[in-house]
């Protein structure tokens, strides 16, 4: 069952800041279809979005990246060169291109990077968003 809620920007805004890397507190979403909701609104006004994904390893990455990018409506090149242990995968929609490489961070997540050329859109970092928000959707 759905548990969409009304989002303004502001509303979407403060429900994805809530994954913020430097927001204590606990990262397990209480309402994935929100977050799902929240995260498609901001990127809808913003031009495009870059995606950063943090693994344990390098299919949990795909998989993570896979399922966000087919969610806003991205085809990536997901031909990427083997990578041992944790890893980081940068995607760029405007090449639809992507890298892994080792990742000896401690987060784990998906970061989106909301880029928009126009002050009044969206320029803004969200993340680390959970690996398995859009799984179900690849």
């Amino acid at each position: 069952m759905s548990h969409l809620i009304p989002l303004n920007r502001e509303t979407a805004h403060h429900l994805l800041k809530q994954f913020d890397s430097l927001n204590p507190g606990s990262k397990e979403p209480t309402n994935r279809d929100g977050i799902q909701q929240a995260l498609l609104l901001v990127a809808g006004q913003s031009d495009y979005q870059m995606l950063g994904v943090c693994a344990d390893d390098l299919d949990q990455g795909i998989r993570a990246l896979a399922g966000y990018a087919k969610a806003l409506s991205y085809s990536p090149n997901i031909n990427l060169e083997p990578v041992e242990g944790s890893v980081y995968i940068k995607f760029n929609p405007t090449s639809a291109q992507c890298y892994a490489s080792p990742y000896d961070g401690e987060h784990r997540g998906v970061l989106v990077s909301c880029q928009s050329s126009d002050d009044t859109d969206i320029n803004e970092m969200y993340g680390h968003l959970p690996l398995d928000l859009f799984e179900h959707s690849v």
